[in-house]
């Protein structure tokens, strides 16, 4: 890896879930090459959408391994490096060809979570405001093109509106500068921010990428996340020491044993996951369900991660009723976004919530806990 000094992506490292593979990289092998070796040794299982997916990821590392062409006086400056959006459905593959591509590539660079990420330029953009700047995302665009020549970003979305109306100008300058730009989503680019406020500020961003990245679909018929937890309990009870020990095996197998903290920006409000990594979010029920959070910051959960671990849901009643009703929202948000559940609590979900106001309504929560634990759930 390059480095590229006291850098604002150095600064933001522990938060943007920086992290690189353990993929052991030859001089000269294309994509294809480190795809088939990886199938070869058996870390990799051949999917025939992803190997058609190959020849973009190459076209990407072939063109950052050119040295820059700049334009003179009696010579053109080189084309602009088309970037690269892949889009599908989870658990497709799409981060790990996103891992192979971001170790094959020999240029400065960075690997981010796409929410971390904005995170990042919201406190570089506080911090150019405070330097009396007019417009606060010229810097922060201009440095970031200073250090890194290629950004790769997992799951771009969208909820926010004040993301909404940075991140398009802030695409478009650093696109301006020669950094390429290659990310994963659930959602095609018209699918973004899609019934959002002020919606039609945000068109011109998706018609951007349209013109300076691929849109290629992955559509596998496999889910490979799934396929990790296919056969695994997901619904530990008693949260007891056990449950917990059986819940880190299931961790370390989806995050490889490596997380860092992600920070959920919500109309002004943090929403803390402590561990994540690759789309799977590890947290404590009372950080989620025993703060005063609402259905916004739910769906931004929901939003974020593909995988929820909860630990410790205890028994609830009407001395709870707040938390009982806060993990009601909590569940809906997850499961409207079809959000794989994994958690820890202290009865079956029948019996989780027999007494005070409410339990009527926790029927349907109870019904959809066990709805969510069968191997399918996501695939319906």
């Amino acid at each position: 890896m390059f480095a590229v000094g006291k850098s604002i992506l150095e600064k933001a490292r522990g938060g943007l879930g920086f992290q690189t593979s353990s993929c052991a990289l030859s001089k000269g092998m294309t994509i294809q090459d480190i795809y088939t070796a990886a199938v070869a040794n058996g870390s990799l299982r051949e999917d025939a959408t992803q190997v058609m997916a190959l020849p973009q990821l190459e076209r990407v590392r072939a063109a950052l391994a050119e040295p820059v062409k700049k334009g003179g006086l009696f010579r053109k400056a080189a084309p602009p490096i088309v970037g690269l959006y892949m889009w599908g459905g989870v658990g497709r593959g799409k981060s790990m060809l996103m891992d192979l591509l971001y170790d094959a590539v020999d240029a400065p660079k960075q690997r981010s979570h796409f929410h971390a990420f904005m995170q990042m330029v919201h406190a570089e953009m506080a911090i150019a405001r405070k330097d009396g700047v007019s417009d606060a995302i010229a810097p922060v665009a201009a440095k970031l093109a200073s250090e890194v020549r290629f950004l790769a970003f997992d799951e771009m979305q969208i909820t926010d509106i004040t993301d909404a109306m940075i991140v398009g100008r802030l695409f478009e300058a650093l696109f301006a500068a020669g950094v390429v730009i290659v990310t994963t989503s659930n959602r095609l680019p018209d699918d973004l921010y899609k019934n959002g406020l002020n919606r039609a500020l945000f068109v011109p961003f998706i018609e951007l990428i349209k013109e300076r990245m691929v849109v290629y679909p992955l559509d596998s018929e496999i889910d490979y996340r799934q396929g990790r937890l296919a056969g695994t309990p997901t619904y530990f009870t008693p949260a007891n020491a056990a449950a917990c020990a059986q819940i880190d095996e299931v961790w370390a197998a989806l995050t490889g044993g490596q997380d860092a903290p992600l920070t959920l920006t919500v109309k002004g409000r943090s929403v803390v996951i402590p561990r994540f990594h690759n789309g799977a979010g590890r947290v404590n029920f009372f950080a989620l369900c025993g703060a005063f959070l609402g259905p916004a910051d739910y769906l931004a959960v929901a939003d974020a991660l593909r995988v929820l671990v909860l630990e410790d849901i205890p028994q609830l009643s009407r001395q709870n009723f707040n938390e009982a009703k806060r993990f009601v929202t909590l569940i809906d948000a997850l499961y409207e976004a079809r959000v794989r559940l994994i958690c820890s609590a202290a009865a079956i979900p029948e019996m989780l919530y027999v007494e005070g106001e409410g339990t009527f309504e926790f029927e349907r929560t109870a019904s959809r806990l066990r709805e969510m634990q069968s191997d399918d759930w996501t695939a319906h």
